[in-house]
Parts: C-alpha cells; sequence; structure tokens
C-alpha cells in the first residue's frame, strides 16, 4: 500500500495539531476527524469550534465530535481506518480503538519520551528546566504515553525560547517526522523501542493556581516558569486586588536584598521595577494589568502610579 491509498483517521484538537493534520491531507487519504466538541465561549455565547474541525471542514472532511470516545467509539469502528494518528486530541483512547486499524494507532508526543508523559509537555520543557526537547512518534498503548517510540528528533531549549516558539519549532517538526514514519509502518521496516519507566516523568494540565509567580522561589525557576507559560496561559502577580498578567522578565543573583521581603518591589524608577525574590532580583520587561492591554515596561510605567517602591505583589 502507498500512502495516497491510506486511510487515516486523524485525532486533534488544538492549533498545535494543524501542522499534522495538512501533512496527512497532502499525504494520505483522511477518512474522518475526531475533535473535542464545540465550546460556548464569551459573553456572546458564541460557538467555537476547534482548529482542527475548522481544518477539517475546509477540507470536506467529515468530523466527530464525541463527549466521551471511551464511550462513544462506533463511528471510529464503522470506518475501518488502516491508521489512526492522534496528535494533542484530549481524551484517553479506549482499547477497542486501539486494536482496531490494521496499521495501528500512532501519537504525536511533544517531548522526548519517556520524560514529559501527559499534556502538557510544551509548557513543562521550560518550566521544568529542560536544555532539551522534541517530538516523539509512537504507537499508542492502554498507558498515557507509555507505547513504544518509533522516532524520536532533539531540539535545543535556548534561554530566548518561550512555549510559543517551542510550539512553532515543534509543530513542524511533529509534521516532518510522521510523513518520515508512515512509508516505515507500512513496509514493515519501522523502529520499535520500548520506553524505560524508570526515566519516565509526568507533566499534567496547568492549573490556575500555577500560573501565579511563587517569589520565594529562586530566579532560574521563576525565569522558566514565565516563559513556559507565554504566551499562554501566562503566568501573574497580584497587587492591591487587581492581577499583572506577567509575560517575560530577566533576573539578577544578588543577596544585596536579603533583609527585604519576597515579593516586595525593591527596584524601582521610570524605566523599570524589580521584585525580590529567593536569590534576587525579577524585574519585569512584558505585563498588562487587568482590564488594560498588554506592554512593555517602560510604557507602562509611563502611563501609571500603581506601583512604587516597597508594594508586596503576591
Amino acid at each position: 500500500m502507498n500512502m495516497k491509498e491510506l486511510k487515516v483517521i486523524f485525532m486533534g484538537t488544538p492549533e498545535f495539531s494543524l501542522d499534522v493534520l495538512s501533512g496527512l491531507i497532502e499525504n494520505t487519504n483522511v477518512i474522518g476527524v475526531v475533535t473535542q466538541p464545540d465550546r460556548v465561549v464569551g459573553r456572546d455565547k458564541e460557538v467555537s469550534f476547534s482548529p482542527v474541525k475548522k481544518m477539517a471542514l475546509e477540507h470536506n472532511i467529515e468530523v466527530f465530535q464525541p463527549e466521551r470516545i471511551r464511550k462513544d467509539y462506533d463511528w471510529v469502528i464503522n470506518k475501518n481506518p488502516d491508521m489512526i494518528v492522534t496528535c494533542a486530541f484530549g481524551q484517553i483512547i479506549p482499547e477497542i480503538i486501539l486494536d482496531c486499524p490494521k496499521y495501528g494507532c500512532i501519537n504525536v508526543h511533544a517531548s522526548l519520551l519517556p520524560k514529559l508523559r501527559g499534556g502538557s509537555p510544551l509548557h513543562h520543557a521550560l518550566i521544568d528546566g529542560y536544555d532539551k526537547t522534541g517530538v516523539t512518534i509512537m504507537f499508542m498503548d492502554k498507558g498515557m504515553d507509555t507505547g513504544d517510540i518509533i522516532l524520536q528528533k532533539e531540539i535545543d531549549i535556548l534561554d530566548s525560547d518561550n512555549v510559543g516558539t517551542i510550539h512553532d519549532k515543534l509543530k513542524v517538526i511533529g509534521r516532518d517526522l510522521l510523513l518520515e514514519t508512515i512509508p516505515m509502518i507500512l513496509s514493515g521496516t519501522n523502529p520499535r523501542i520500548k520506553q524505560n519507566d524508570l526515566e519516565a516523568t509526568i507533566c499534567r494540565n496547568i492549573s490556575h493556581e500555577e500560573e501565579i509567580i511563587d517569589f520565594n522561589d529562586n530566579c532560574r525557576n521563576i525565569f522558566n516558569k514565565v516563559r513556559g507559560m507565554n504566551p499562554f496561559p501566562v503566568t501573574s502577580f497580584i497587587l492591591n486586588d487587581k492581577v499583572y498578567k506577567i509575560y517575560s522578565v530577566h533576573y539578577m543573583v544578588t543577596d544585596r536584598y536579603q533583609n527585604k521581603t519576597n515579593g516586595e518591589v525593591v527596584i524601582f524608577n521610570k524605566h523599570e521595577f524589580g521584585i525580590k525574590c529567593n536569590d534576587g532580583i525579577i524585574f519585569i520587561d512584558e505585563l498588562k494589568k487587568e482590564g488594560k492591554k498588554k506592554m512593555n515596561v517602560n510604557d507602562f510605567l509611563n502611563g501609571t502610579q500603581d506601583i512604587k517602591e516597597g508594594n508586596i505583589v503576591r
């Protein structure tokens, strides 16, 4: 069988999945797309489609949106696909689906497994201070990202990276690596490597509580957390009951302000402000006050007197 004849069902939801879906549409016979149900958003309660659904409809591909694929899977089985490909779908796939396609269920996962199994590998590669990340193409099994590895590709994580830049790099790598993998699977020449569970780490979805910066932490950890959530979901602190979204920071390790309180604004002038943390100072570069637009710190300070030296943020 050549790739153009391969009947594929694709399962995915967010923008990260789009390059993979596009590559499949161009190179295989995508007979259906499974994505999360539509959501009602905003004050006007408008119905919002997932990015994957939008692309599928643009290509006249049938879409299935189960609330729980574990209980509602007949549509997939009845399509009789040759292969199922998932990428950031957001639900656990039941064994009856895993056993369905001739060539298996293949997952495109945004980490170097067995590191960072779970729902937020892009974010936690940065938050947890990794110096490398990448994409794994793997056979799915009933565990969470525990299946046999087929191919991997790694990239360096730079200090200039944030979750947005890593997202944009890895979505392209994921597409290209998948398209390299599929012919191997069809010809039976693909590698199949068992994961070492002793090396595994888990990354759960990020909670709202985790978005808040803890200034009792060290400079480097705070720096990694901020860039690991920029541009989504974005870190924050609270001052005078107002939420300030923090998009980027830099830092200085120093013991000069050890007599000050963690979370205290200790450096302030018309161009910058620095907040005391456990081992130094965090300087805010880009921020957004609740109800206002995002701006760089210089423009922000020119237009407000909300932040002063001695303020305590939380």
